[in-house]
């Protein structure tokens, strides 16, 4: 089975054509933006800009639907024990009251409590197409050549190469694994109890992490060979020098940001919008 989970792919799009550090530089931003403000106006504008670019981007949905459905999950939880624990934070936060419905005790949904945890769940989401898009439309070569470029020291740069490019591989060796181990007779499905799942789990686990020190000294091995690290500099087969289409990128990333800050400076007064006043 071929795992083709956050592999990087060569496909002719506006997104792939960008070099790597631009989508660093456009990823960071829009990152920033969404993590500074708790409008949700704006919030969801740059959701639904993130999505139109992963349509742009042309990413299948086999390959992010298991990072889809993490997300979902957490978002979930963490929309439970966020009010479980701070019911009233919506309240303190925007210092208004507007209740909906009495559960018991101290646990009462109001709108704001709502309008809090809704907006801190899109934010949430908002930054997962932005990931995918940059995971899965960026060479590794080509960004570590960039982060170079931009003033980041090679070794640190190859090393982020050598994280990106090797994940699809651990999934690889985790799935060789684990069919593998159901040829034997372990049961990894629902049939089995909790308990004895996990269990099963560890006699995958454990062969993944032997054979990803394997590759960690095999790797080591062959950089060490070719005098990896000897001297200050480097030369890089896979560098792009900056286009037309980069510049407008991050130009346009850094407006959507800058639009954010200005949101909440001068129109909301605050990092939080509030429709209760």
């Amino acid at each position: 089975m071929k795992v083709k989970l956050f592999s990087y792919s060569q496909l002719d799009t506006v997104i792939h054509s960008l070099t790597g550090f631009t989508k660093l530089i456009c990823f960071l931003l829009l990152t920033f933006a969404v993590m500074f403000s708790y409008d949700i106006r704006a919030i969801l504008c740059i959701l639904a800009f993130s999505f139109a670019m992963l349509k742009v981007s042309r990413i299948k949905l086999s390959q992010i639907k298991l990072m889809l459905l993490y997300t979902f999950i957490f978002i979930i939880f963490n929309f439970v024990v966020s009010y479980l624990f701070s019911p009233e934070e919506g309240v303190k936060i925007y210092g208004t009251r507007h209740e909906i419905y009495k559960l018991f005790g101290v646990y009462t949904i109001t709108a704001e409590q709502l309008l809090y945890q809704v907006t801190k769940s899109m934010k949430y989401f908002s930054v997962i197409p932005l990931g995918i898009i940059f995971l899965l439309t960026t060479n590794p070569s080509e960004l570590a050549s960039s982060l170079n470029g931009a003033g980041v020291h090679y070794k640190a740069a190859y090393a982020v190469s050598l994280t990106l490019r090797y994940l699809p591989d651990v999934l690889q060796d985790y799935a060789n694994i684990s069919q593998a181990q159901q040829a034997r007779g372990l049961d990894m499905s629902r049939n089995e109890k909790v308990i004895k799942r996990v269990k099963n789990a560890l006699t995958i686990i454990i062969p993944l992490i032997f054979s990803t020190l394997d590759r960690v000294e095999l790797i080591s091995n062959a950089m060490d060979l070719r005098s990896f690290g000897k001297n200050k500099n480097r030369t890089w087969y896979t560098r792009r020098d900056f286009t037309r289409q980069d510049y407008i990128a991050i130009m346009a990333c850094a407006a959507i940001f800058l639009a954010t800050l200005a949101l909440s400076a001068f129109v909301n007064k605050s990092r939080f919008y509030n429709p209760f006043n």
